[in-house]
């Protein structure tokens, strides 16, 4: 047991400079210089128009106390901070019993194994499908869950990747 702290202090001693080195090496700068401020990824994304957002909770016919937290939490959100988007159809939420055979065809559709959220961002007929396992390590702060489900569901509104 003991046996991986040194291994792990002696990695973390040694290996992250020599990677840092290389980097800013392959850059012609320095570690900081490397890194840019900004995310190279986020800005090389367009925003796109986001038709709708469907929050999908699969779960077994048995659930256990975080499986139906993380679907009672995703909707609540949905239904505090989204109502009128509700309404409109333009975020919907759906509870889907992944063991009933007439689920079959949305669990093969999401790739839904077990308990599980995925969020779909439907824009020019595409859809971006991602699970979000997040809010697992959410569950349990009421708030924290809601204020990340929320911003998350705001961006996905406001662009879609």
């Amino acid at each position: 047991m003991h046996f991986y702290r040194p291994t792990l202090s002696l990695i973390s001693t040694v290996a992250l400079p020599l990677v840092l080195v290389a980097c800013s090496q392959a850059t012609g700068g320095t570690p900081a210089q490397a890194m840019p401020d900004s995310d190279p990824v986020q800005a090389s994304m367009s925003c796109i128009p986001v038709e709708r957002v469907e929050v999908v909770h699969f779960h077994a016919t048995q659930q256990c106390i975080s499986c139906i937290a993380v679907g009672r939490l995703a909707k609540e959100t949905l239904k505090e901070s989204f109502s009128a988007e509700m309404e409109s159809g333009r975020v919907i939420f759906r509870d889907v019993n992944g063991e009933l055979p007439e689920n079959s065809e949305i669990v093969l559709q999401y790739q839904a194994r077990g308990s599980s959220l995925f969020t779909n961002a439907i824009s020019q007929g595409q859809e971006h499908v991602e699970e979000d396992t997040t809010v697992w390590r959410l569950y349990a702060n009421e708030e924290q869950y809601k204020e990340y489900f929320e911003r998350k569901i705001r961006d996905l509104l406001s662009c879609a990747s």
